[in-house]
């Protein structure tokens, strides 16, 4: 039996007559940039998100360097980053010219740490990125709370949260601007690169729209010097079609979720904890192990695919290597380096059986390790 990490396949399959429409109507159209499709989409999803406006972007790197941009944080200037995350989040930072801060994150949900950003706050501190990583809601009131006091821009990094809440109100509405990658394994993705902001506020989207169309409000007059980073047409009218599934999609998520935790409650594993509060939506189901690498081989022998969501920590990346020493006992951020030599994703998604569920388990649960 072999268990897929992810299978990109079915969701199309599901959706094969919707998507193949929304397509055909693309093509005979004739817009492929900056259409009604793409309009259509940006209300579409700034209503599902509960804001005002929603910008498509090329990809969620473009999104979060952007919001940045349009925020006017640059060189001088620092941004509260987690220890923790994807290494787009600081790349981000870097592109606007800025310094990335790293803290680390709380050990139990892997999302950042308001007692932390506190702690790391300067006068070049101008805002911080929150990461609601793996699909679980970071504690924003607290962070909000933080900025408030220290005057901060928090832009939210809800690349993997499409759909989460916390406190009842949904990633992309919780801070000051969200940015979304809409990468085809996210649970809201596209059939390619895809990208967008969400905000309340009309200026920056207004801004954000204008950088990311070579910085044009009007065909060749440029007001301000740009970037090429637009959402097209094909993707936007495919994301409106998944967007009325997503909540669907991320309830059976849920479903995987809550059968993984019931048979390995009592296995070698530590599982995912969810805050007060917090409705995650299940992008990843991450567990840790001590013996991370053994087992993942254990689970490979029998068939089940697994992944490492992040091997190397950033601070640890040869793009970064200025901001913490070599490989030594010194470490800045061990929480950071600890959970990546810990975490494993098990398989996830919408469209995973029961059968694979339960097979994933059971090979788990045989695992002689730690």
């Amino acid at each position: 039996m072999r268990v897929p990490f992810l299978d990109l396949q079915a969701p199309h399959h599901e959706l094969r007559a919707e998507i193949d429409a929304a397509i055909a109507d693309v093509l005979d159209r004739g817009w492929f940039i900056r259409g009604q499709l793409l309009e259509a989409f940006e209300a579409e999803f700034a209503q599902y998100c509960g804001v005002r406006h929603t910008v498509g972007l090329s990809n969620g790197l473009d999104a979060l360097h952007l919001v940045l941009r349009a925020w006017d944080v640059g060189p001088g200037d620092e941004v509260i980053v987690p220890s923790h995350t994807f290494v787009a989040t600081w790349l981000a930072v870097t592109f606007a010219g800025a310094t990335p801060v790293p803290v680390e994150v709380d050990p139990a949900t892997y999302t950042i740490d308001p007692d932390a950003i506190a702690h790391a706050v300067t006068p070049r501190t101008k805002a911080v990125i929150p990461v609601h990583l793996y699909g679980q809601p970071a504690d924003m009131t607290g962070v909000m709370a933080v900025a408030e006091r220290h005057g901060l821009r928090v832009l939210e990094d809800a690349a993997q949260a499409h759909g989460a809440r916390d406190q009842g109100r949904r990633a992309g509405a919780l801070g000051h601007a969200a940015a979304f990658s809409f990468y085809p394994g996210k649970n809201l993705g596209a059939i390619g690169d895809a990208g967008g902001i969400t905000t309340d506020d009309a200026a920056l989207a207004d801004r954000v729209r204008r950088l990311a169309n070579y910085g044009s409000s009007r065909k060749y007059v440029h007001e301000e010097a740009g970037f090429n980073a637009r959402l097209d047409e094909v993707q936007a009218a495919v994301l409106r079609v998944k967007l009325r599934r997503l909540d669907e999609w991320n309830a059976r998520r849920a479903q995987v979720a809550a059968r993984y935790a019931a048979a390995l409650a009592d296995g070698p594993v530590a599982l995912p904890q969810v805050r007060q509060g917090a409705e995650p939506v299940w992008h990843l189901f991450v567990v840790r192990s001590a013996a991370r690498d053994r087992l993942a081989a254990h689970l490979e022998a029998h068939g089940v695919q697994t992944l490492v969501h992040y091997p190397t920590p950033p601070h640890r990346q040869a793009a970064y290597a200025a901001l913490a020493p070599a490989i030594t006992d010194a470490d800045p951020w061990p929480l950071a380096t600890r959970l990546a030599n810990e975490v494993l994703s098990l398989p996830m998604g919408p469209h995973l059986a029961e059968r694979d569920v339960d097979h994933v388990a059971a090979a788990l649960r045989s695992f002689d390790g730690p």
